[in-house]
């Protein structure tokens, strides 16, 4: 489970991510809004364990340290830090992605037959920018998870590609609900969809107002919870 109290980051002029609490469990898709961008991807890089928080408290099955959040998660689509580029060709892109995972995971897996495996092969000669969102989120998240200890995925701002929730939300659920790979699956959204009534959140959930204690929005701690390290990933 992944468990955060109060993550926070310093912007030069304001809070690139005001305080903010949330849980996610495997096994459960957790939206979290928020209207600046910025701050989605904030909240998104803090999570995955890329971006070092200010202050607060984060942890991932009970693990309050960066390595471990870091290697069982995965950021999506992340605008401006591994969304893929426009002149990449869909066979491109997996090539250098699978490049990414450790030898000992994939084998000798090649684009090629992963494609094939995968059921992408009607997309491998496309450009990037050229993929319909529902492919592009599928395709992004089938890369993410082609590694075996992938267990909590990120997804960064699915909604800004159209207006339209089919294209993301479903696949979304699936992989959450996947009884054979339970994930914690986290997805960034500038406003959670109409009639959703699963886990949700709001970034900046925790800002303490003057006069308010807010101790609603203010998660339990784990007891063995400690803050976060800030120790390089070695």
């Amino acid at each position: 489970m992944l468990s955060v109290q109060q993550l926070h980051v310093n912007g030069r002029q304001d809070d690139l991510l005001p305080p903010t609490s949330l849980q996610a469990k495997r096994g459960e898709l957790l939206l979290v809004s928020g209207d600046r961008q910025d701050r989605r991807t904030a909240l998104a890089l803090t999570l995955s364990g890329r971006m070092k928080p200010t202050d607060g408290l984060i942890s991932w099955d009970g693990k309050a340290r960066i390595k471990p959040l870091r290697l069982a998660s995965a950021i999506v689509d992340s605008p401006g830090v591994n969304e893929p580029e426009q002149h990449l060709s869909v066979r491109d892109l997996v090539t250098e992605d699978l490049a990414l995972i450790p030898r000992r995971y994939r084998g000798a897996l090649l684009s090629k037959p992963w494609l094939k495996v995968n059921r992408f092969e009607d997309i491998a000669d496309l450009w990037a920018e050229q993929l319909p969102p529902e492919r592009r989120i599928e395709l992004l998240t089938a890369l993410a998870l082609a590694n075996p200890h992938t267990d909590l995925l990120v997804v960064d701002s699915p909604d800004r590609h159209g207006a339209d929730v089919a294209n993301w939300l479903p696949r979304l659920e699936r992989l959450a609900y996947d009884g054979g790979r339970p994930l914690a699956v986290v997805a960034t959204v500038t406003a959670l969809p109409d009639n959703w009534t699963g886990p949700a959140a709001v970034i900046g959930n925790s800002v303490r107002h003057a006069g308010s204690a807010r101790a609603d929005a203010i998660l339990p701690v784990e007891p063995n919870q400690t803050r976060l390290e800030t120790e390089d990933v070695k």
